[in-house]
């Protein structure tokens, strides 16, 4: 059973969601965001470091997940988003946390079996998943994608090696 952070990094809110992962079965642990308001870049940046480290202490994730950069059209958005990033990566490196990256498509091809999902199928499927009353707010419903979408994909490794390593001892049926 593993604890996952999942992270949504932004420059104006990151969104965080943790849950329980054990084999197929995903529990909702807490999600949010973080509001980082019209602070200067140095405050924003330390503000992100230090909820993130805050919820770390609070549920002892053993893996966090986070989303990777996209290019879009503004290369300062992407600066801005790479920094936030950063912080957050740094507060997981504190407490030697591994930290996986996906991209955007993957994680709603994960999610929603769509990589081009919009956000409001992707607070859908995690509230299904989930088994949530309500869908959690965009950001933080993007947060918890990211972190079933490590779940997922950790399972998914898990059975593959374990069917390779069949296979090489002659036991795939």
């Amino acid at each position: 059973m593993a604890i996952i952070l999942g992270i949504d990094p932004g420059s104006r809110i990151t969104g965080y969601g943790v849950i329980q992962a054990d084999k197929k079965q995903h529990r909702y642990l807490a999600s949010g965001v973080i509001r980082l308001g019209e602070a200067d870049t140095a405050e924003k940046l330390g503000k992100i470091f230090t909820e993130l480290k805050n919820i770390i202490e609070s549920y002892r994730p053993e893996r966090v997940a986070i989303e990777q950069v996209f290019m879009h059209l503004n290369a300062n958005a992407a600066i801005k988003l790479g920094q936030a990033r950063g912080a957050a990566i740094v507060a997981a490196a504190v407490f030697n946390l591994p930290v996986a990256e996906y991209s955007a498509r993957q994680i709603k091809q994960s999610v929603v079996g769509y990589g081009a999902a919009d956000k409001a199928q992707v607070q859908h499927m995690v509230k299904l998943l989930l088994q949530l009353s309500g869908a959690p707010a965009a950001d933080a419903a993007d947060a918890l994608a990211v972190a079933l979408c490590h779940a997922n994909t950790q399972q998914s490794l898990v059975g593959m090696g374990g069917q390779a390593y069949a296979l090489r001892r002659g036991r795939l049926r």
